[in-house]
């Protein structure tokens, strides 16, 4: 049974996320774990002053959080009539992404869906804060979903590489996602005038062997930066995932975690798929 945890304040944003989760699992068997975290940082005098008979205010937004949890659950179940899904409430006192590190390995988390800011006019992914922490520091496979972006098929993935990270286990969800929905993979690589080394050579024909049973392409582009080749691939294919692996000596760090690629928030129109080279600890 595949688990995967669904972050969530209650916005329709958070929402527009875990409905993109239950349909593109729509045929697995999967727990579904919602998590809501809460830190009422003032408290007022009154607080303070113990009373038998009085919630305290860490108790109200308990109260509020398992609520708002509840109505989140009922609205999946209506509107997405499952069997197969199954689900559990969280709510904890506690910063959101040290309950997602603590949740993670307490429940042998497969993948995080969260959703994304919206940018002004756009719908491409802005990161926000909390979903910058949580990429980096994701110990599983963690998927971001644009504001409003509406459920479509993952017929077309496209990821790239630069043949510098060895093919990590957690990959797996990759590939169970493309065999489940038929999907094509466009591995695309950047080429700056230098040959490919005998071990980025090796990692290539990995992959290759890794999407044996899956359809895919290999691509190489020259003349242009990543950012650019990426935002370029996906004007002119049609493209309905975006995956790539994070590994902080990889060239992903450098692309994802700048200030500049935050603020115009890296044209990904579709949903971002960031797969850890390895389990963190």
């Amino acid at each position: 049974m595949k688990k995967i945890l669904l972050p969530t304040d209650f916005s329709e944003n958070a929402y527009n996320a875990a409905k993109y989760a239950v349909q593109l699992f729509n045929g697995e068997e999967c727990t579904f774990y919602l998590l809501n975290t809460y830190t009422p940082v003032l408290y007022d005098n009154e607080y303070l002053v113990y009373s038998a008979t009085q919630p305290t205010l860490t108790e109200i937004y308990q109260n509020k959080s398992m609520e708002g949890l509840e109505r989140v659950r009922r609205r999946i179940k209506r509107n997405f009539k499952n069997e197969k899904h199954h689900f559990e409430k969280i709510s904890s006192f506690n910063l959101l992404n040290d309950e997602i590190k603590d949740v993670v390995l307490e429940k042998e988390i497969d993948l995080i869906v969260m959703g994304t800011k919206g940018a002004t006019g756009a719908q491409e992914i802005l990161f926000g804060t909390h979903t910058v922490h949580a990429i980096k520091k994701a110990r599983c496979p963690l998927m971001a979903i644009p504001a409003h972006y509406d459920y479509k098929a993952p017929r077309e993935i496209l990821f790239p590489t630069d043949y510098e990270v060895e093919i990590p286990k957690l990959l797996n969800i990759l590939k169970e996602i493309a065999l489940s929905h038929s999907s094509k993979v466009h591995i695309l690589h950047v080429y700056f005038g230098v040959n490919l080394s005998s071990t980025q050579t090796s990692r290539k024909k990995a992959l290759g062997r890794a999407f044996k049973d899956i359809g895919h392409h290999f691509y190489s582009i020259t003349e242009k930066s990543v950012t650019r080749a990426i935002y370029d691939f996906q004007e002119e294919n049609e493209i309905d995932m975006l995956v790539m692996i994070n590994n902080k000596h990889s060239f992903f760090e450098n692309l994802l975690f700048t200030p500049v690629v935050n603020e115009i928030g890296f044209n990904v129109k579709v949903p971002f798929l960031v797969i850890p080279s390895k389990k963190r600890k």
